[in-house]
């Protein structure tokens, strides 16, 4: 079954004829854009947004992928926290957030001659809340990924057998989304997130969140990460108080996805 949900997504990306990849880096957009310069070559590029939302590893990962790759790339820089709607972090801070991304990717692509856009978006993707969605809808972005219908483990085994180096790579989000709704989204804060999950990283914790609860960090990890923070815990408060944290907890329910949706249920 997912190897003909493959086949169907080379088809669907050889009829688009050339498309411009929404890259993060990210597990899903590295596999779609190595399907799409695999379908379509030079024909496929990858277009990435440099904003203080996204952590500078991640670009950093991004720009070497394609070298590597020798796939074109393009940077948008975006300033996200002028957008109306963002910096408050409402609810549905994620719709004009993704509408601003996307509309300036698409200006990019447009502008270097790939017209079509499209994006990481998988079959999973629905179970979570998304208010970034429908900018993706309104904007006509192509989500080849969930049209095919392949789901996250789909993509990550797929990505192992291609020996893409993001087929284990930790669910990674824009930093804005480690601060409840309703608390304001400054740059400040987001450097100090980068920081603190750049440092946990660092001692070897894979998926992670590092929650913005305003002076205090709240660490969210699975089982193998909860047992370095517990044995090494002075360490870990000493260094994100380093990062500009006051006070470091330790969430005992682990990482999920969406924690901070929670409190909209």
């Amino acid at each position: 079954m997912t190897g003909q949900k493959f086949d169907a997504l080379k088809t669907s990306l050889q009829k688009l004829g050339s498309v411009a990849v929404a890259f993060s880096g990210g597990v899903d957009s590295t596999f779609l854009l190595k399907a799409a310069h695999g379908a379509l070559g030079g024909r496929a590029c990858a277009v990435t947004a440099r904003s203080c939302f996204s952590a500078r590893r991640e670009l950093l990962e991004a720009e070497a992928f394609c070298a590597a790759e020798g796939i074109p790339h393009y940077l948008a820089g975006v300033d996200l926290l002028k957008v109306e709607g963002v910096a408050e972090n409402p609810p549905d801070r994620c719709y004009p957030c993704k509408r601003a991304i996307l509309s300036a990717l698409a200006a990019l692509a447009n502008a270097n001659g790939y017209p079509r856009l499209a994006d990481g978006s998988n079959a999973d993707d629905d179970s979570d809340y998304r208010p970034g969605a429908r900018a993706v809808r309104e904007l006509g972005v192509f989500s080849p990924l969930r049209d095919a219908g392949l789901t996250k483990d789909e993509i990550r085994a797929l990505s192992r057998e291609m020996g893409l180096p993001t087929w284990d790579k930790p669910a990674f989000a824009c930093l804005a989304s480690r601060i409840p709704y309703g608390e304001a989204v400054t740059e400040e804060k987001l450097r100090r997130i980068e920081r603190a999950e750049e440092t946990l990283t660092d001692m070897g914790l894979g998926q992670l969140r590092v929650r913005c609860h305003e002076n205090l960090a709240r660490i969210e990890t699975d089982e193998a990460g909860f047992a370095i923070v517990v044995k090494r815990r002075e360490e870990v408060q000493e260094r994100l108080r380093a990062a500009g944290f006051a006070y470091v907890s330790l969430d005992l329910l682990g990482y999920r996805m969406g924690r901070l949706n929670e409190t909209l249920r």
